[in-house]
């Protein structure tokens, strides 16, 4: 087993996998064992992967074909590179479940080889291909492969979609597809409008059967494809329909072209072998990466999928069979159905071959109308609506349709470096873009902010920029900088000493770094860098204040009063605004809390914080002591309650008590005035009898590490909660299982949250858990 998967086996698990009598012998004897787990590997051959390569190979005839009539090559060699490439590239790939066959992606770059040097030669460049692929693998460069942009690959697959679509729809439609993609679109028109022949009927049948055939849930387990090409077949055979069908050699093995030097230019001799190296092995390791994502195996050794790939496509054109690539549609296919190992990717080959030789008549009926319908289909496959939401969203969108109108409007080498061109175009920008605003903040105040990494291509706006500030001002310049080169330093710093020399008044702010100032201390930095601290804004608030004094100072328009919270709504609009807009756009139409908080008023306390959550997470309450007055005792209260239970549908409610509590302290010192505000408030917070007995029980018959004043302010979120059963939407909610309660004591100087469970009666001390 272990030399005909040319994998590791894990006797544990094969071992899991057998039952009965096998487990009882695999105890017995180490060979023994060995038997058993033969014995299981092929069960699970049998049961798992000889059922996908039957599934594979029928998918595999019709596609093979087609791909090869596409590209101009005789259809055997398509047959030939299924049967090579699966048993080659199946026995020493590095992902065991890749299916490989004939490539789509290298269906315009066959043809043109094709047409240019012949069959023979096309051959022997498959072969230098197959050896540039391996000599990558060896070399380890598989994984750069996928360097390249994705934009640039889904542009040119789509690019080669459109292509195909193209040409076979001329073919369909009983025409003949025209020498490039322009063309054939050009005289689209005039073939849908031109009188069709015998071959356009089925080839529109084809069509419907491969969009509805996958609709129907108890057929489908059947491909599609085979269903057109046999519903085809029994067209022509029931009609007699004079349509062009498969043309096969009598002598399959006899009519093989074998490899020939080419003739004609060395140089677009090696671009044409690295061209189709190249695609072909993008095409694989993308598939390879895409495959990995279907299945719970092992990861795919993408250096040695690389060579493997090199050494079928030698086999194949060795033998004058096509270039061949791992292809994604029938590897997901063999996967959906239950491959397990790569014996169901050789095992289909085989099938092909068997196929081939003993049953070649039958292909021979097939009608070509029914495989270019086929590959309408797959090369429509390869233009993915989601790929272009997902390059738009992250603004690739425009790299995409540069490579797809190359790949359309050139061919596909020259369309790829156009597009690899627009990519590295487009990552220069983004590296070096450097947005720069200027606002006016007040009264003879005005704001300079940058972001990024400022160099000399930016120099321009930024003096443009800084020319706009009229002068006599006094200008804060914020730079958010993770890189600072000579020449946009040189600029900042002469606007800043002739600035000031003409009456104004220029602040540096530095967020990310010290960009400024060191390179002003002749200690500029020399490479890109993180930001070293947090905006201010994420920063506890009074420490910024204790480190910034002059931002207490206040002015003449703001008193020192108010200038700090100015201070921190300009830091919000600045710094915090930018990165949650979108998500508080999507509140901006109602809030949806699932949960009803209420805790103190004590300015220590931050709920968002305390909780991690954010805008729209919490709705929350707050008071002199966190209490919930019982029913009909307070409106407001009521009021909160009943809104956020009723109509905003919370489903916990919970009391937050914390530490170092002034209002506990309040009511358990009776300091309070008895006809205040103040007092009259705090007696909500009187426990129960039962809970200040339970208290003097246990203060009296055990020892405790619980101060008097923490134990009360538990046992006064105890009585909260218990107020709260006292509200007729409170009480419902809890019935009907749409609400729960919860209690928490904060420990401010351990920054500890404990949840408090509802006591037992033998004291509250044993009720409190610390979370996290």
């Amino acid at each position: 087993a272990h030399c005909y998967s040319w994998e590791p086996v894990n006797p544990i698990n094969m071992t899991n996998a057998i039952k009965g009598s096998d487990r009882l012998l695999v105890m017995i004897t180490p060979m023994t064992r060995q038997i058993a787990v033969k014995l299981a590997f092929v069960r699970a051959v049998l049961k798992h992967d000889l059922p996908a390569s039957l599934v594979v190979f029928l998918i595999a005839i019709p596609l093979s074909l087609g791909i090869a009539a596409v590209s101009g090559a005789p259809l055997i060699a398509g047959l030939v590179a299924a049967v090579v490439s699966s048993v080659v590239a199946g026995a020493f790939g590095g992902a065991p479940l890749l299916v490989s066959g004939p490539a789509v992606s290298l269906t315009v770059i066959v043809a043109g080889l094709v047409a240019d040097y012949g069959w023979a030669a096309t051959a022997a460049i498959t072969v230098a291909a197959g050896l540039v692929q391996i000599m990558l693998g060896i070399t380890r460069v598989g994984r750069a492969a996928l360097s390249l942009s994705p934009a640039v690959v889904q542009g040119m697959l789509a690019g080669l979609g459109a292509i195909i679509v193209l040409s076979q729809l001329h073919v369909v439609l009983g025409g003949t597809p025209q020498s490039s993609a322009l063309a054939n679109l050009r005289d689209l028109p005039r073939q849908v409008m031109s009188h069709h022949s015998h071959a356009a009927m089925v080839g529109i049948i084809s069509i419907a059967l491969l969009l509805i055939w996958p609709r129907l849930p108890k057929v489908s387990v059947v491909p599609a494809p085979l269903i057109a090409v046999v519903v085809g077949a029994v067209i022509v055979a029931a009609t007699g329909f004079d349509v062009p069908t498969v043309s096969l050699p009598d002598d399959p093995i006899g009519a093989l072209v074998f490899p020939a030097m080419p003739h004609g230019e060395w140089s677009k001799i090696v671009i044409a072998v690295l061209t189709v190296a190249m695609v072909a092995s993008v095409e694989s390791l993308l598939s390879a990466v895409a495959l990995d994502r279907l299945h719970d195996g092992p990861r795919a050794n993408l250096d040695r999928e690389l060579a493997a790939q090199g050494l079928a496509n030698m086999a194949s054109g060795a033998l004058g069979g096509m270039p061949v690539a791992g292809a994604i549609v029938r590897s997901s296919a063999s996967v959906k159905v239950g491959a397990k190992s790569r014996a169901a990717n050789m095992l289909h080959g085989l099938w092909v071959a068997v196929f081939v030789i003993a049953a070649g008549a039958l292909l021979e009926q097939i009608p070509l109308a029914s495989l270019a319908a086929i590959l309408i289909m797959v090369g429509s496959s390869l233009i993915s609506v989601q790929h272009i939401k997902t390059l738009r969203l992250h603004r690739e969108l425009a790299v995409y349709v540069i490579t797809f109108a190359g790949v359309l409007c050139l061919n596909l080498v020259e369309g790829a470096l156009i597009g690899i061109g627009a990519a590295v175009a487009r990552a220069l920008y983004r590296l070096t873009h450097c947005p720069i605003r200027s606002s006016q903040t007040g009264p003879n105040r005005w704001t300079v902010v940058v972001h990024g990494s400022l160099t000399f291509l930016a120099v321009s706006r930024l003096v443009k920029t800084l020319r706009e500030v009229p002068q006599g001002q006094h200008v804060t310049l914020e730079l958010h900088l993770d890189y600072l080169d000579h020449a946009a330093f040189e600029a900042l710093q002469d606007w800043q000493v002739s600035y000031i020399r003409m009456g104004g008044g220029v602040h540096v702010e530095e967020t990310h770094g010290d960009w400024f100032e060191r390179a002003k201390a002749g200690e500029p930095g020399d490479r890109k860098s993180l930001p070293r601290r947090l905006p201010r804004w994420m920063t506890p608030w009074s420490h910024w204040q204790h480190d910034n004094p002059e931002s207490t100072a206040g002015s003449d328009d703001s008193p020192a009063a108010i200038t700090p919270m100015l201070l921190g709504m300009h830091e919000f609009s600045q710094r915090g605004a930018p990165a949650i807009r979108s998500y508080l756009a999507e509140l901006a139409d109602g809030q949806r809390p699932q949960q009803l908080f209420v805790t103190c008023a004590d300015s220590r306390i931050v709920p968002n914080m305390i909780t991690a959550s954010g805008p729209g997470d919490l709705f929350c309450v707050r008071n002199v002591g966190n209490l919930i007055p019982p029913s009909g005792a307070d409106d407001s209260i009521g009021a909160s309650i009943e809104f956020a239970v009723d109509v905003l549908g919370v489903r916990v409610l919970t009391v937050c008590g914390h530490s170092d509590c002034g209002a506990m302290k309040a009511a358990l010192s009776r300091h309070t005035v008895d006809d205040s505000a103040l007092s009259r408030w705090l007696r909500h917070c009187e426990p129960t009898e039962k809970q200040l007995r339970a208290q003097r029980d246990t203060a009296s018959g055990e020892e405790t590490t619980v101060s008097r004043l923490e134990q009360f302010t538990i046992a006064n979120v105890l009585q909260q909660l218990e107020n709260a059963r006292s509200y007729p939407s409170v009480a419902h909610a809890l019935d009907e299982g749409r609400l729960e309660l919860a209690g928490i004591y904060f420990d401010i100087r351990a920054a500890q949250m404990r949840l408090i469970a509802p006591g037992d009666g033998k004291g509250i001390g044993s009720t409190i858990e610390p979370v996290g």
